[in-house]
């Protein structure tokens, strides 16, 4: 439904889980795709030919974004204009956890949290955002949250503040450049599988007291967050500024869940 043709976009973070499906359904919808990681790998080659399959051009650019921010962002902006000077869609999706227990956390970890989470997203949107300001073109951006930015966890905090900024980043960014024809907009995901999340195949007591706690009693694969991405990237979002979309099977609308006497809460350690 969705067309993205004549477009191309910049994915952060696009070689697997939540990055990669939007890559993937980014060249599907017809936009030419550069896929980004910290280093090329047959994983990172795996996802390039996904999106060729589809038609378009796409390849892959590195840059390690988790490091100075200053010097990580201004690399992977040339490296970017380079392959593909015409990017007119940028998908800030490259985040991680790097969490440990509030009382044990690290200034240095805390720092790297809020550097490749936050700043590195703010600052090449600042690059992008100038350049297509000065060159007339309506570009798109999306900046890729989570539930944790609005529903938090104990043993999250750095993670969990690093995404509600994001919440914010959404709604200040797109009061900024709306007036340059910039379009800015957020997807947060709820609890969807991923490398990051595929150990709770290990743990079935654990996934059902997790998918319990989602309306609809799933915990999807991140395949789920590519088709609202297209569309808040496509023309047919033409008038939503400043939106962040939810996909999480209802997860953030639901106060708490009525207990469930088949399934026991786990430890939260397991």
């Amino acid at each position: 439904m969705f067309n993205l043709k004549g477009h191309t976009a910049l994915v952060t973070g696009s070689t697997k889980g939540i990055g990669r499906a939007i890559a993937e359904s980014c060249a599907q919808a017809g936009a030419h795709v550069l896929v980004h990681g910290r280093k090329d790998s047959d994983e990172a080659q795996r996802v390039v030919d996904r999106c060729r399959s589809f038609g378009v051009h796409a390849a892959f650019v590195a840059t390690d974004l988790a490091a100075s921010t200053e010097s990580a962002v201004a690399q992977l902006f040339a490296t970017v204009i380079d392959a593909m000077p015409d990017v007119d869609l940028l998908i800030n999706n490259a985040g991680q956890y790097f969490d440990q227990p509030f009382f044990e956390m690290t200034l240095e970890r805390f720092e790297r949290t809020l550097r490749l989470n936050v700043s590195s997203a703010y600052f090449l949107t600042q690059k992008f955002a100038l350049r297509w300001s000065q060159r007339s073109v309506r570009g798109r951006v999306l900046f890729i949250g989570s539930i944790n930015g609005i529903l938090a966890e104990p043993v999250s905090t750095a993670y969990d503040i690093s995404k509600g900024a994001l919440e914010m980043m959404v709604r200040t960014l797109s009061v900024t450049l709306a007036p340059h024809k910039i379009r800015v907009n957020g997807l947060a995901p709820g609890l969807v599988r991923t490398p990051q999340t595929m150990s709770l195949d290990q743990q079935p007591q654990r996934a059902a007291w997790l998918a319990h706690h989602t309306p609809n009693g799933q915990i999807p694969d991140a395949k789920v967050c590519g088709p609202g991405a297209v569309y808040l990237l496509s023309d047919a979002a033409e008038h939503v500024h400043g939106h962040m979309l939810r996909v999480d099977g209802g997860m953030a609308a639901w106060q708490h869940p009525e207990p469930d006497p088949w399934i026991r809460a786990p430890d939260i350690e397991a």
